[in-house]
């Protein structure tokens, strides 16, 4: 890291003052305020982000050097990996998971192994992988925010929780899909046909063709709204096979408009999707020579896709293959798959391919489910459209709601590169999206209900928010949908926040831990991230650490010092949210 001034002391506190009296200040904000470039005003915000991450590694550094391997180890499990991690293998993370199931509690497991690289590998890997391999110019109307910007490569900038994953090559990606599948095996035998295995779509392939995929997917929105009018994703605006041909009358190129309208799916109530996703994912159709359009202006069909090497194709038909293995293992081993979320530029692509798993999958009950974040502007609208798909298309619909992981970098990245922000003004407009989004789930399940059909629809409320687990309990009363319904779940990290989720296992909701697992080593920059989140979630759980404090006092003064509850919780099997 080279600084682009020398920076005081001064000037680093007046940037730290600011951000913590408006968290919402945008990089762009900050360098007027304090009249600094906003290109270093970047670098001050990155570095003191760094900056934290390598305290805590230079901690945990000295403590092996000191104390040894061995010791080090024993202190680690003593302390911050025994609280947070669940233990090292499939083995002896299963005392944890029965312990758990005593009090009604189910896990989430997650292999939490990382690379721990600097920002300058990462942002070298970052690059290189989201480059096309061809060599094309941007075709006509590319949207900025769907390519890579170097400034924000290192995608673990401003992000503690959630895990990153950066692609080296092939054969990476083929050991990641190794290490979910044996996260499937640790929890296949340990759970009763009710555990959850997160996964991550970057874990397993390339980032560029899910930069491109998404672009795609964007620009065939924009697209329909050109030709029909209205916003809207594509299965809302109701269009019939004649509609389409009558808006391309004049197209010039008959046999390839013949061959984009016999690709389009429909159903009774119109297109469901201009492109054919199932072939896509099913029967390794070419992207390149799938996403082309008809242009109405020009009368000639055009691409909205830049070209991809034989190559590139290879490695998405790969990704899908990975996938497909995947989902595959988890519908024989009766275990659920949940698709992490991940950034805005990556989204709209594992949100596609993650539906069209659920399309393939979920017939007789949810295996896949995806992740909606919804500290995001269009959450209710996302979660609508592909709740509508669902439904037309007769298959389980899964979802797990979070406010989301990317808050500040993806504020931080539309300020620098200059698109719309895609996030909520405050966490007050986050918290009311959640809610309507949470309503407009159990308001779908309500109708399946009244009807007495099966309710296809299986949500986790995953919040440490007491105030809206609160509200999802008062919801499900209103609309009648009982724990015993089992289509509502709720989910908290492991070690966090057990106020919450003990007494809606005990009580007989549908409750869940994420839980990580690995050996200490390997897990090290996972700690190290958690120890610098914990530094502020801490402050904020007042109610968290008055009831530590109760129970402490409690024990004292009846003598129960080494008191261990214990749980006689039976599960009750379900085929949906379970």
């Amino acid at each position: 890291y080279k600084p682009c001034f020398s920076t005081t002391s001064k000037t680093d506190e007046k940037i730290g003052e600011l951000i913590r009296e408006d968290r919402r200040l945008s990089i762009r904000g900050l360098a007027e305020i304090t009249g600094i470039d906003k290109e270093c005003v970047r670098q001050i915000l990155h570095e003191s982000f760094n900056m934290r991450k390598v305290c805590a590694k230079m901690i945990m550094k000295w403590a092996r050097n000191t104390l040894g391997e061995r010791l080090f180890v024993l202190l680690m499990k003593a302390t911050f990996y025994g609280h947070f991690v669940a233990g090292e293998d499939q083995y002896k993370i299963r005392p944890t998971l029965e312990r758990l199931r005593s009090f009604g509690v189910k896990p989430i497991l997650d292999y939490s192994v990382e690379e721990d690289i600097s920002q300058e590998e990462a942002e070298k890997r970052e690059v290189e992988s989201s480059v096309p391999e061809a060599g094309e110019p941007e075709v006509e109307g590319a949207m900025k925010q769907y390519h890579v910007d170097k400034t924000f490569a290192d995608r673990r900038y401003k992000v503690q929780s959630a895990r990153t994953y950066f692609y080296l090559n092939e054969a990476t990606c083929e050991r990641n899909m190794e290490i979910f599948i044996r996260c499937l095996e640790a929890i296949a035998g340990a759970t009763y046909g009710t555990g959850i295995t997160a996964i991550k779509l970057t874990a397993l392939g390339r980032p560029q063709l899910l930069l491109q995929l998404s672009e795609v997917i964007m620009r065939a929105r924009q697209y329909m709204t050109e030709i029909v009018g209205g916003e809207g994703n594509v299965l809302s605006h109701h269009l019939k096979h004649e509609d389409l041909e009558a808006k391309f009358a004049k197209i010039q190129d008959k046999e390839s408009l013949r061959k984009f309208l016999k690709q389009v799916t429909y159903d009774k109530q119109g297109v469901l999707h201009l492109f054919p996703w199932s072939g896509i994912i099913d029967d390794n159709q070419e992207l390149s020579t799938t996403f082309r359009v008809p242009d109405l202006k020009s009368g000639r069909m055009i691409r909205l896709i830049t070209q991809l090497s034989t190559k590139e194709e290879e490695m998405f038909r790969n990704m899908i293959r990975r996938m497909n293995t995947i989902v595959k293992a988890a519908q024989e081993m009766d275990v659920r798959i949940m698709v992490d979320a991940e950034q805005t530029y990556f989204q709209p692509a594992i949100t596609r391919i993650t539906l069209e798993f659920m399309r393939k999958y979920n017939k007789d009950k949810a295996i896949v489910f995806n992740t909606y974040q919804c500290y995001l502007r269009n959450a209710l609208t996302e979660v609508s459209t592909d709740l509508e798909q669902a439904k037309r298309q007769n298959f389980y619909f899964g979802a797990k709601l979070v406010r989301g992981a990317y808050l500040e970098q993806e504020r931080a990245r539309a300020a620098a590169m200059g698109y719309p922000d895609p996030t909520n003004p405050s966490f007050e407009a986050t918290t009311e999206m959640y809610h309507n989004t949470l309503t407009e789930c159990l308001r779908r399940i309500k109708a399946f209900k009244d009807k007495g059909e099966d309710k296809k629809i299986a949500i986790m409320v995953a919040s440490h928010n007491e105030d809206t687990v609160r509200f999802a309990i008062e919801k499900m009363k209103e609309f009648g949908i009982e724990p015993r319904d089992k289509v509502i779940c709720f989910g908290q990290l492991f070690a966090m926040c057990d106020y919450i989720t003990f007494p809606l296992g005990q009580s007989g909701y549908s409750a869940y831990k994420y839980i990580p697992y690995g050996p200490v080593d390997e897990v090290l920059p996972y700690l190290s991230r958690r120890a610098h989140e914990n530094k502020g979630v801490l402050k904020k759980i007042k109610k968290e650490k008055k009831l530590l404090a109760k129970e402490i006092m409690r024990r004292l003064a009846t003598g129960q010092i080494w008191y261990t509850p214990k749980g006689n919780y039976d599960y009750v099997i379900n085929v949906e949210c379970t």
